[in-house]
């Protein structure tokens, strides 16, 4: 009987030593990213993640100002990306991430897009006061940078009062992308980038001349758990890997 004991608790012990321990959890890195970096950066993900193996990266997209408020209010996250200094700039002012961790990454261009086929007929800025343009789309102000600049460039034209009633505020510039593909609106303020993306959906009436040029910076939150993780995702970002990566998006290095 005591034999077959043994052998009994052989075979157990056997068996959960051949049980293979379990995987050491891969470390987790938030990325909270502007919306038009989206496609950029669903392609340096991977890309990242064969040069890290063992890292879970976790996108977050919205616009910069919906990013910077979930920062504000607590929201993890470890790398903040934004489509125009202003908002990384209060990330700085606010304390939660350091002046000198803030990288210029990327560059582009905002510019003036209609549905394929053009309905409403635009041709330049100065069309869109025609009473055939009625539904024209723009990134909210307040949170959509794409819309920031937009507002500039009417404001000093002297078009934007007069074209607000026309306006359909979008929460962020991919949104735009959205309705102007689905023919939804007359015609909208994207990024160059964007249209990439879209295809022969949209098509690009004009650029947009701007003050400066759409900046794109990023930096690694002070209060990262991960932040030597978060520093190489900069890092990768910024180096000639992702650089590549964001030129073949439409993006200029800056």
């Amino acid at each position: 009987m005591k034999r077959i004991i043994h052998i009994a608790l052989a075979i157990i012990v056997a068996a959960v030593v051949a049980v293979p321990a379990p995987m050491a959890r891969a470390e987790a890195l938030v990325v909270s990213a502007a919306a038009s970096l989206t496609t950029a950066f669903k392609d340096i993900e991977p890309a990242f993640k064969a040069a890290h193996p063992g890292v879970d990266v976790v996108m977050n997209f919205a616009s910069s100002g919906v990013l910077y408020r979930q920062i504000e209010r607590g929201a993890p996250a470890d790398v903040y990306a934004s489509a125009n200094p202003k908002w990384m700039q209060k990330a700085v002012k606010s304390g939660f991430v350091s002046g000198d961790a803030v990288k210029i990454f990327a560059h582009n261009v905002l510019v003036l897009a209609v549905p394929a086929g053009n309905p409403a007929g635009v041709k330049t800025l100065s069309d869109l006061t025609d009473n055939g343009v009625k539904r024209i789309g723009i990134g909210t102000p307040e949170t959509v940078p794409a819309g920031q600049y937009a507002e500039s460039a009417l404001t000093a034209m002297g078009m934007y009062a007069r074209l607000k009633p026309r306006f359909i505020f979008c929460e962020t510039v991919r949104q735009v992308l959205d309705y102007l593909s689905r023919d939804e609106v007359d015609c909208g303020f994207v990024y160059r980038t964007d249209t990439v993306k879209a295809g022969d959906k949209v098509v690009i009436i004009q650029e947009i001349s701007l003050e400066k040029p759409v900046t794109y910076p990023i930096a690694v939150l002070k209060e990262s758990a991960v932040s030597n993780l978060a520093q190489l995702f900069v890092d990768f970002v910024t180096g000639s890997e992702g650089m590549i990566l964001l030129e073949a998006q439409g993006f200029k290095r800056p």
